[in-house]
């Protein structure tokens, strides 16, 4: 069953500059506790523990990452690896992105660059109860069918430590990554596995195409983001 993205079909690839990025407060909501600006900067494979785990605090509460791993022991073992095996491979490729503390990030897989397909099928087969397969893999067969044919990036996971929720920096992280994918002429493509964001990511741009929903797991809402 082909279950991970096609969005990056083509031979283009380029990714983000690896340098800081300085992002002033250039859409109106976005507040940032007590300064105008958020400095981000991109992460490499020396960083990914600590950009994993913040993103695995991010996803704590998430439905569908909770539907999968409902135990907190088993979520904060096996999530991490998760998340490595699907987008890990933006930390080769310029697209893994984060704050000065490691509490907001993101990571952003470009055109040409694939998930560990094989190998994420096995951590799934291996670490998720076995009623709940079939539901998982119709989820992904699912999403295979929204999947832009245009090159395009996908943004894998983005997420903020729930001790510094609220005070805008995932719109000030998603503004900064959209406004590079922006600069390289392609879209931008996600799905969203909790409905509370939903609008934050129609704030920037997004539309929803539809909605994927498998048997007991909770939904999943594809988006899709043209360049602006």
């Amino acid at each position: 069953m082909a279950i991970i993205h096609r969005c990056w079909r083509g031979t283009k690839n380029r990714a983000f500059d690896n340098q800081p990025i300085l992002l002033a407060g250039s859409n109106p909501e976005i507040t940032l506790e007590g300064q105008g600006f958020l400095m981000l900067t991109t992460s490499n494979r020396s960083e990914a523990d600590s950009l994993l785990s913040g993103l695995a605090l991010g996803f704590s509460a998430d439905p569908f990452m909770r539907w999968l791993y409902p135990e907190p022991g088993g979520f904060l073992t096996h999530f991490p690896r998760v998340m490595d095996l699907f987008g890990g491979r933006a930390f080769e490729h310029g697209g893994a992105f984060r704050n000065d503390d490691f509490t907001a990030g993101a990571l952003w897989l470009p055109p040409g660059v694939h998930p560990d397909e094989d190998r994420l099928v096995a951590c799934f087969e291996q670490t998720v109860a076995p009623e709940k397969h079939d539901a998982l893999f119709e989820t992904f067969g699912q999403m295979d069918t929204y999947h832009p044919d245009e090159d395009c990036w996908h943004l894998a996971f983005i997420a903020v430590d729930p001790f510094r929720q609220g005070k805008g920096l995932g719109g000030a992280l998603l503004e900064s990554c959209l406004k590079r994918c922006d600069a390289d002429g392609r879209p931008a493509y996600l799905e969203s596995t909790n409905p509370a964001n939903l609008p934050l990511y129609k704030r920037f741009g997004f539309r929803e195409m539809g909605l994927i929903k498998a048997d007991h797991a909770p939904p999943l809402f594809p988006m899709f983001r043209a360049a602006q």
